[in-house]
């Protein structure tokens, strides 16, 4: 009988299971629609009969999404199947090395407050106005560089 002490792994420890890159990217988009359109976890969770933990898995690509459950988060989330896949290159789905991140702008439009940010500065109509916080939001990333 082979156990985790007498495995081929040694000691007791199992090895940590990697996040294949594209379970991450598809389950990112999950995230990035599902904030964009304001929906709650919970409430995605809910119309697919999950838990929220299990969407956070999904969207952390910590568990794989069948065809069928992604095709049903589409529906609800109102975006074509291939909205998952935009961006992904033959060369992103042959893995990542440990020390691979997603690029800025999805870490930014995935995080709360990047969304916000985006949201607000895109209801602003007037170009001036959204060249003065542009010119705002720069001038208080270059102080931070000075310090």
């Amino acid at each position: 009988m082979v156990t985790p002490q007498n495995s081929a792994y040694g000691g007791g420890a199992l090895p940590k299971k990697n996040t294949n890159p594209v379970d991450a990217q598809v389950g990112s988009r999950v995230r990035l629609r599902r904030m964009l359109i304001g929906m709650s976890q919970e409430r995605l969770g809910e119309l697919l009969g999950l838990t929220f933990q299990q969407v956070q898995k999904y969207e952390k690509g910590l568990n794989r999404i069948g065809a069928g459950r992604l095709f049903d988060i589409a529906r609800i989330l109102g975006v074509p199947i291939d909205y998952f896949y935009e961006g992904l290159t033959d060369a992103s789905s042959r893995g990542f090395s440990e020390n691979d991140t997603s690029p800025p702008i999805v870490e930014f439009m995935s995080s709360p407050e990047g969304l916000q940010l985006a949201l607000a500065f895109t209801s602003i109509k007037e170009p001036k106005v959204r060249k003065r916080v542009l010119d705002l939001v720069k001038s208080l990333a270059e102080d931070k560089d000075s310090d």
